[in-house]
């Protein structure tokens, strides 16, 4: 597949030579690379975390991040963000309220290690930082099975970064009828979902009010980020974990698996999703 010719650095993915190596031929041409970079998480001066992540929609997974991270208790606790271009990297300075978790940063909070592109609590340090658990979500809005099936198949289509390089994931939200409304892509899958969940804060969407996909495993770093934004309905394209399941059956998500055509698996609270009507009697 061809992409258009990217702006340097504007769309998540650069252009690099390569040579391409197919049945006995050898070509040197240009391909399309994914960019991931240390972003540096600053929180009132204090850096909390440095994280491995595409830099493309930075202000969602500032948003995002200091949610589902604890370090804000609601957006308009999140007065700035600014992001500096650095040798090193990019540092997002990131003003919050005094009154915000994030605002008094100690040694404590701070991770240890910087967040790699796979993992979502690396640096964590210790394990009652590591396992936490959210507050239930809400009981939320059914969904149809059929909506399922829909977002899926528009999902693919939606993945531009990914069309172009092959090489990051995506967490697209739906409504409840099926219809993609956001997605957001990274080459970490909790950054992706960080950034979905900046995303429909700002715009304003019920999160109880259809679902999230995510073309990834469903880790217990999935779930965690979904109950903190009060998603109910979080399918994955992949296998979830054991304790994803668990937290999932705790805080009352509806966790799906295995999402395929015509396909998927439901682990907890599988009422939320309807199934088809049956066939008008003639």
């Amino acid at each position: 597949m061809t992409a258009p010719e990217p702006e340097e650095s504007s769309k998540g993915y650069v252009t690099r030579p390569v040579d391409r190596w197919r049945h006995g031929q050898s070509a040197h041409e240009s391909d399309f690379i994914a960019e991931e970079v240390p972003v540096a998480m600053v929180y009132n001066g204090a850096t909390f975390a440095v994280m491995m992540a595409t830099p493309h929609d930075l202000d969602d997974f500032a948003l995002g991040f200091s949610l589902s991270e604890g370090l804000i208790n609601d957006p308009s606790q999140l007065l700035q963000m600014e992001s500096h271009a650095l040798i090193e990297g990019i540092e997002l300075a990131i003003r919050v309220t005094d009154n915000a978790p994030g605002a008094h940063l100690d040694k404590e909070r701070q991770r240890l290690l910087p967040g790699r592109s796979g993992c979502g609590i690396c640096g964590t340090r210790d394990l009652e930082q590591a396992i936490r658990h959210g507050h239930a979500v809400g009981e939320g809005h059914p969904v149809a099975r059929v909506a399922l099936e829909q977002a899926l198949e528009q999902l693919q289509s939606r993945q531009p970064m990914n069309a172009a390089t092959g090489a990051v994931h995506a967490a697209a939200w739906a409504d409840s009828e099926g219809q993609i409304l956001l997605v957001r892509e990274d080459v970490g899958r909790h950054n992706a979902l960080d950034k979905l969940i900046g995303a429909m804060r700002r715009a304003g969407i019920d999160a109880g009010d259809g679902m999230a996909l995510v073309t990834s495993r469903a880790s217990y770093e999935m779930v965690t980020k979904a109950t903190s934004a009060g998603i109910t309905v979080l399918a994955a394209i992949s296998a979830p974990t054991a304790l994803a399941i668990e937290l999932a059956r705790s805080a009352g998500i509806t966790l799906v698996g295995f999402t395929r055509p015509g396909t998927h698996n439901v682990y907890t609270h599988p009422d939320r999703l309807q199934p088809p009507a049956p066939p008008e009697t003639p």
